[in-house]
């Protein structure tokens, strides 16, 4: 069994997060200075230049969002638009399979929730290792309770 990470710990695609908040600033800056430079824009131009390059800026930092957040208490999962609260209690098993875009957690209620904080995209072996950090943290609260993992 991995060691257990120190609680609370938060999982993310940080390379994955970098690229898109890159992304965002250096497209939200080349087409703000693109609408000032243009001269024969008047102002109704420029300002739609200016929510296109907001609207961009937007999408790619909803891109970055994506978490899961473990603590004493239970696990958060942000999603692109969505958040979830889940009790350690609920969550069966964590699943990682090869193919996988994402961690899915398979819950209690027979559902499956994906988890698109930890995905092999570009860091794969950062994403295996998360995976397995989650899973050992879901057996040992589920087996023993978060009372006995204090110390």
């Amino acid at each position: 069994m991995p060691d257990l990470p120190d609680l609370p710990v938060t999982f993310r695609p940080a390379r994955t997060r970098v690229v898109m908040l890159t992304a965002a600033v250096a497209i939200f800056a080349v087409v703000t200075t693109v609408a000032l430079m243009l001269e024969p824009l008047g102002p109704g131009e420029r300002a739609s230049f200016l929510l296109t390059a907001a609207l961009l800026a937007g999408v790619l930092l909803m891109l970055s969002r994506p978490r899961v957040v473990a603590e004493e208490s239970g696990v958060t999962v942000v999603n692109l638009t969505t958040r979830r609260r889940l009790e350690w209690a609920e969550i069966v098993s964590v699943n990682l399979r090869p193919g996988d875009p994402w961690v899915f957690l398979n819950l209690s209620d027979g559902t499956s929730l994906p988890a698109l904080g930890i995905q092999p995209g570009i860091a794969r072996q950062r994403a295996l290792s998360d995976a397995r950090a989650l899973r050992a943290l879901v057996d040992a609260r589920s087996v023993a309770g978060p009372e006995a993992t204090r110390d």
